[in-house]
């Protein structure tokens, strides 16, 4: 399973998030791929223990689900509705400059594989998460978005 705890995975994240341009276009969902590069960051700020979001959690989502999104060999879905803090239009990050948010964006990515501290605040929907997670989870949440934008 590739993760961002991987020189692997983490050059192929970086590398795509270098090719986003700021006329990219989703195939699907409602950001704009400037929005979804706050979005990015919004989420890895989480983690690494610099942003708070509301818990939407039970037993089924801190478990089964938990382990089916982070270990099953499968797409996750699109549409699953994100936390209002982290929600572009609502309290997500504000897009400001591309070239300075993507920047800031990959700089998190490498904050996130090197910074990660145990133990590791809960994820909103999976609960209580180590850092091999947070990492799986991570590599997994950047892919699904940069698919968003064909990347």
């Amino acid at each position: 399973m590739i993760t961002l705890a991987q020189p692997a995975g983490r050059h192929d994240i970086v590398d795509r998030i270098g090719a986003l341009c700021a006329s990219d276009r989703a195939a699907w969902g409602r950001m704009s791929v400037h929005q979804m590069i706050c979005h990015l960051a919004d989420a890895y700020r989480v983690p690494l223990g610099e942003r708070t979001v509301s818990p939407a959690t039970g037993v089924a989502q801190r478990t089964l689900i938990k382990w089916i999104a982070l270990w099953m060999p499968v797409k996750w879905m699109k549409g699953y509705p994100t936390r209002p803090e982290m929600e572009q239009g609502k309290g997500g990050t504000v897009p400001v400059e591309f070239e300075r948010d993507k920047a800031a964006l990959l700089s998190l990515v490498q904050r996130l594989c090197d910074e990660l501290q145990q133990p590791c605040p809960p994820h909103p929907v999976f609960g209580d998460m180590n850092a091999r997670e947070w990492l799986r989870w991570g590599y997994l949440h950047a892919d699904h978005h940069l698919r968003q934008f064909g990347r």
